[in-house]
């Protein structure tokens, strides 16, 4: 696993927004220059993702993507009333998201499904989901920071961030501050990110972008940039040690094809300057196999075999899991499986 200190992008000028004191009362924490904007051909941006859904896919294969997504979802319960014992519930999925499914498989010398890579819950619930999960590969992911909206103090925030660390958390999904973005306030937004990163330690960070409240595919472009710079400024990184994320799942559109062509085609540019691989998730609104496999055929030809992976690629989702189920089903059986044939956790 390759781990380096970040060095500077080539040749990027200071702008305005670096001389900005993030927290007037604290020292800066990102001191590093501001990377400069791109500018995303929108028209041949959504071309190009739209050519990734029209590849033709031999069974076979197909299998082999359908059992990868499985292996690469972050299987997530984000709501008011979880619990604990739903929490339990999800973890058991996570462990065997089929086990009538695994019975049929071994029958006929098939290997069984995978795990899922990791169960996302709130803060609260990560001591539940560690005790559930004891001797499975399945890693906790928490929301953090004030999720979803982030609206809440800096200090606030980065406590959420290690309580769930203290609690048991292998990987941290937090949101940016979108209001200070969108503000131009980029400085503070690198300089929060930065004292997130300080704040897992050991976990790994998935930086939330909520796309769908950035409204350009420029925008989307420039936080992506933004969040690499930030994350990596806070010392040495080791490949997927970092993740972008499209969205929380609160907010529309989210992980469109563009959005996603669009962060992929950052993480490729900084592994190009840098050597380091940054994982991407996508989260929000991939409920289907045929988009999930999409998503994967444009990893592939952006990035490369080796981001095919989940220590380097996931899903966020609630809902797809039981559909890659399904196609699984139906590919070894000859039909569909009803929608009740697998638990919802």
């Amino acid at each position: 696993m390759l781990v380096r200190a970040f060095p500077p992008f080539s040749a990027l000028p200071a702008v305005a927004d670096r001389v900005l004191t993030p927290h007037p009362n604290l020292q800066p924490r990102f001191t590093g220059v501001l990377p400069t904007r791109r500018s995303v051909d929108t028209i041949m941006a959504v071309r190009r993702a739209e050519s990734f859904g029209k590849r033709s896919i031999k069974a076979a294969s197909k299998e082999f993507a359908l059992r990868l997504a499985v292996s690469m979802t972050d299987l997530t319960t984000l709501e008011g009333k979880d619990s604990p014992e739903k929490v339990r519930s999800l973890c058991r999925k996570a462990i065997a998201p089929a086990p009538a499914l695994d019975t049929m498989l071994r029958a006929v010398g098939a290997a069984p499904i995978p795990s899922v890579a990791a169960i996302c819950v709130y803060p609260n619930l990560v001591a539940t989901a560690r005790e559930a999960l004891a001797g499975s590969t399945v890693k906790i992911a928490s929301v953090a920071t004030g999720f979803p909206s982030g609206q809440f103090p800096l200090d606030i925030r980065l406590d959420d961030v290690r309580r769930a660390v203290g609690e048991g958390a292998d990987e941290i999904d937090m949101v940016i501050s979108r209001g200070a973005f969108l503000s131009g306030e980029y400085a503070l937004v690198a300089d929060e990110i930065a004292r997130v990163k300080d704040a897992c330690g050991a976990a790994h960070l998935k930086i939330i972008l909520e796309t769908g409240e950035l409204e350009t595919l420029d925008a989307v472009r420039y936080a992506s940039d933004l969040a690499i710079r930030a994350a990596f400024s806070a010392g040495p990184v080791a490949d997927g040690e970092v993740f972008i994320k499209t969205s929380t799942g609160k907010v529309t559109p989210a992980a469109t094809m563009p959005v996603v062509l669009v962060m992929l085609e950052a993480i490729r540019d900084a592994y190009r300057e840098t050597g380091i691989r940054v994982g991407m998730k996508p989260a929000g609104g991939i409920r289907a196999s045929k988009a999930a496999i999409a998503q994967l055929v444009m990893v592939h030809e952006t990035l490369g075999a080796e981001w095919l992976h989940p220590h380097l690629f996931r899903f966020g989702a609630s809902t797809l899991l039981n559909d890659l189920l399904r196609q699984i089903a139906r590919l070894r059986r000859g039909g569909y499986a009803a929608r009740d044939d697998f638990a919802e956790a």
